[in-house]
């Protein structure tokens, strides 16, 4: 058995054994979306739940700065990865919750579960390593002889089966009542000759999943699998906030941030393993903030996020992508209708030094098509009609592809909400670089939209481009 409070050996968190009978699929498919075709710049592993989401920031502000920042500078050679203690289903709760980005690989159910890509395709070799003298039934004889332990619920009135998952039995307990009950229950699990460990994080959650689940193993294989893709990443950075995270920083050669909120398990775990460790640190930013700061304190890449420049035209990245045109012009917009930036008789030249092609066209998602150059010049007309509201807008799933020397295809989902409306256009631009080179900025020639399924809008008029 293993507890938070032991940082894994080495040897606990290699395997070059595990099969790969479908791993290098999967991989070069998150390769592919992610634009990756060499070894990735940078891997981000984050938990969720405050860590990459504050649940006390009703605005998300951190998290769209995040996104903002992956999006216009990460996402076309990096890859994302969510490693969550949630079940699939209520990790999708939280994605309607809340404006995450889409991560290229998703962790789920504390380790047990891996699934890639947009379609959470699962990577089931990795299922069924877990099961060596693993019984899931033996797990749930044992806990119901402690009545302290109450079994985790998705609502205080449904108990449902859906977070209580093959490779992961979970529980509520109180704080006091843990080490003793943890204890005991160890024992009982041994004696039952189960390979086995138990977690206990944020102050009231315990998990019994099998030995070689966890974060910490899940992150392992998958750094191990690359490896044998030869595809090394630069650079791995590890974020996390509570006891079931702690594993992740145990993987050896990452780089690790415990964002300033961290829950006192973490706390203690850090303070008796990784204090003096340089490549590790205690944020002093909240969540998301503090996954900002850990990438510009470990010199990983750009770490200003666009939400944080008041200037774009006076403000240009090093590495000049049209992922960063897309996310600068939407900021434009977003702030253009909050009226957070002046009024001009030209915005988009004079903010943006961006131009439209007086041929080019937008094929809305109603269906309608227009003169992109009318469409632009209508924006005027909207200055400051969200003014005062909670509208914000944002991008998801930049991918690029070049079509010549200097033209490229992007495409992304353009995410809008005002309230607690939430709205989604599939869409798809154009770009060209102004006299062949991209420093010099990019010409709009085209752009096509059509809702996401489930998120579209009665009134089409009210989305604008």
């Amino acid at each position: 058995m293993e507890n938070l409070y032991r940082q894994p050996s080495k040897s606990e968190v290699k395997f070059g054994e595990l099969p790969v009978l479908r791993f290098s699929l999967f991989i070069c498919r998150s390769l592919t979306m992610a634009g990756v075709n060499s070894c990735p710049h940078l891997i981000l592993v984050s938990d969720l739940d405050f860590t990459m989401v504050d649940h006390h920031d009703s605005e998300n502000l951190s998290l769209l700065k995040f996104n903002a920042l992956w999006e216009a500078n990460y996402r076309h050679n990096s890859l994302l990865v969510f490693s969550t203690g949630r079940s699939p289903t209520i990790y999708e709760q939280l994605r309607k919750e809340k404006p995450l980005l889409s991560p290229d690989i998703t962790v789920m159910s504390v380790g047990t579960e891996i699934a890639y890509g947009r379609s959470m395709v699962p990577d089931n070799d990795w299922v069924e390593s877990l099961n060596k003298n693993w019984d899931r039934n033996m797990v749930i004889e044992e806990t119901r002889k402690f009545p302290e332990l109450i079994p985790q619920r998705i609502s205080e009135v449904v108990q449902s089966e859906a977070d209580q998952r093959p490779h992961k039995v979970s529980f509520y307990i109180e704080k006091d009542k843990a080490e003793e009950v943890m204890k005991a229950l160890s024992e009982n699990l041994e004696k039952r000759g189960l390979d086995f460990k138990i977690i206990y994080s944020g102050g009231i959650a315990l998990d019994v999943l099998p030995q070689g689940a966890g974060k910490g193993q899940a992150l392992a294989y998958l750094l191990q699998r690359l490896k044998t893709k030869g595809k090394v990443p630069n650079n791995t950075l590890v974020c996390g906030d509570s006891g079931n995270d702690a594993e992740l920083f145990s993987v050896q050669e990452v780089y690790g941030v415990v964002v300033s909120n961290a829950q006192e398990e973490l706390l203690q775990w850090y303070a008796e393993n990784a204090k003096n460790n340089p490549n590790i640190i205690h944020a002093t930013e909240r969540c998301a903030a503090g996954i900002i700061q850990a990438i510009g304190l470990f010199s990983l890449g750009p770490n200003t996020s666009p939400r944080d420049v008041l200037c774009f035209s006076d403000c240009q990245p090093n590495d000049v992508n049209p992922g960063h045109e897309i996310v600068k012009f939407y900021l434009f917009y977003e702030r253009w209708r909050r009226a957070e930036i002046q009024d001009m008789d030209d915005p988009c030249t004079e903010y943006l030094k961006v131009d439209f092609h007086p041929d080019g066209v937008i094929v809305h998602p109603s269906g309608v098509k227009r003169s992109l150059h009318d469409c632009i010049n209508a924006l005027r007309s909207c200055y400051g009609d969200n003014r005062g509201r909670k509208f914000r807008v944002w991008l998801d799933g930049i991918s690029t592809a070049q079509m010549s020397s200097d033209t490229w295809i992007v495409k992304f989902d353009k995410w809008e909400s005002s309230g607690d409306e939430w709205h989604c256009s599939i869409t798809t631009v154009v770009l060209s670089s102004k006299g062949g080179d991209v420093s010099d900025g990019f010409t709009w020639w085209h752009m096509h939209q059509t809702w996401l399924e489930g998120w579209g809008m009665k009134d089409h008029s009210n989305w604008l481009i």
